[in-house]
């Protein structure tokens, strides 16, 4: 289903390309299967209501989108996240490259074969995933989960460095946060006891699980039925 019309879609921050990069045993894997990927490598930000919303991507449902997951049946990433287009992944059931785990009500036709389109397909070579995320805007963005440190504010992030640079701050995981405009030209080259700005939470370089974690609580705009078991089979269960 496509998102109402009166919500309206705009780019908003565009990942660095090597932060855009799949795994290159993954690739390596896959060659010369296309590795495009449905829901777009950007954050959408969506403006419903005069409130700005943060999105994964927007899928399309009309697309036909595909999740793909490892060969432990998780999902390869989570934000963005993993999908092929139905044609990608049925060029890899043919190679066999991976297995279909549920499909669409629809099948696609030749005058020698009929196949219907898989929704998930599963790699049967297990691709280890990254132990230390690497440390670009994006993932800073996403560990802090898309809010200013300083006055939690969703709208127009950058990052700031609490111990300024002119100061000897080094551009680390534990010394950058993300912050709107306003309280990074507030807080200036100053360091947070003088400008009496302390981040929400002490800057820390996450895990590959943290980030997953988090970019779980902005999932796309549409997610088909048949994905949602393997999205959150792994969760924790309330008590």
């Amino acid at each position: 289903m496509d998102p109402p019309k009166s919500r309206r879609f705009e780019r908003f921050a565009t990942p660095p390309p090597h932060c855009l990069r799949l795994n290159k045993s993954l690739n390596g894997l896959h060659n010369p299967v296309t590795l495009h990927v449905v829901c777009q490598y950007m954050l959408l930000r969506s403006v419903h209501g005069g409130r700005e919303r943060y999105l994964n991507a927007h899928v399309s449902q009309g697309s036909w989108p595909v999740l793909v997951l490892n060969a432990d049946f998780r999902p390869l990433s989570y934000y963005p996240l993993s999908l092929w287009s139905w044609q990608d992944a049925i060029k890899a059931v043919f190679l066999d490259r991976v297995n279909i785990v549920e499909h669409y009500d629809r099948a696609v036709r030749s005058p020698s074969f009929e196949i219907q389109l898989p929704s998930v397909v599963s790699l049967k070579s297990f691709v280890k995933p990254t132990t230390h995320p690497a440390f670009t805007r994006f993932n800073v963005f996403l560990r802090d989960r898309f809010v200013c440190q300083y006055c939690h504010a969703h709208d127009d992030l950058t990052f700031d460095h609490i111990i300024p640079r002119s100061k000897g701050g080094q551009t680390t995981w534990e010394n950058v946060v993300a912050a709107c405009s306003p309280c990074n030209l507030r807080k200036g080259n100053l360091t947070p006891q003088q400008a009496r700005m302390f981040p929400r939470q002490h800057p820390f370089a996450p895990t590959v699980h943290q980030l997953h974690r988090n970019g779980r609580l902005f999932p796309p705009n549409y997610l088909h039925d048949s994905w949602l078991d393997y999205l959150y089979w792994d969760t924790e269960l309330d008590p």
